[in-house]
């Protein structure tokens, strides 16, 4: 009987054979189990003014579902707030997200880093003020149109999104050393990367 081979993503592969000794090493840690984890990572654009526009409704759900390969979730208002007009639940969405965990995870992060932040204009890195208390890191894409999978008549109207990494860890240091082990560029203290 031939053997099948399994896919595994190349950045899961790599955390799991190389980073892991390699953070626990970096950041002295006596267990295999405090080495900070990626356990998810979300992907949203708010809607806002344009939540009663069907048309913008779909292309913000296309372009979710074609850079991220998974269909997104319509998000409702939690709050109301009358001066923006938005009750608690009711009406249009006022965003979408979606949720990828395992190997879509990482191979949007590939991507992510090796082919769509290359390709930002005048990029001089990500900025390190995007780290919550938690040690999750928020990374707002001013437009879509980074990314290869869109067409040109898919960027035509411009909207920007959410990348929200959620990180198993320690401290806020242990997230960024994580980031960077998987390649994503932190600008220096200069401004430039």
């Amino acid at each position: 009987m031939a053997k099948t081979t399994v896919y595994v993503p190349r950045l899961k592969n790599l955390y799991k054979d190389q980073f892991v000794k390699e953070l626990q090493s970096e950041l002295e840690l006596t267990n295999i189990h405090q080495v900070p984890k990626l356990e998810k990572i979300v992907v949203s654009v708010g809607t806002g003014k344009k939540k009663e526009d069907k048309r913008f409704q779909d292309l913000v759900a296309n372009t979710i579902t074609k850079i991220t390969g998974q269909k997104p979730v319509a998000r409702l208002a939690k709050k109301s707030i009358a001066t923006f007009k938005i009750r608690a639940g009711m009406g249009a969405p006022v965003g979408h997200s979606v949720t990828l965990r395992g190997d879509r995870m990482y191979e949007f992060l590939d991507r992510l880093v090796n082919v769509s932040l290359p390709r930002v204009r005048d990029f001089h890195g990500v900025g390190a003020k995007g780290f919550d208390k938690s040690g999750n890191y928020n990374l707002g894409i001013v437009e879509q149109s980074i990314f290869p999978e869109l067409n040109f008549e898919e960027t035509q109207i411009l909207h920007g999104l959410q990348v929200t990494f959620v990180i198993k860890n320690q401290d806020v240091s242990h997230s960024r050393a994580l980031l960077e082990k998987f390649g994503i560029p932190f600008e220096k203290k200069g401004g430039k990367a």
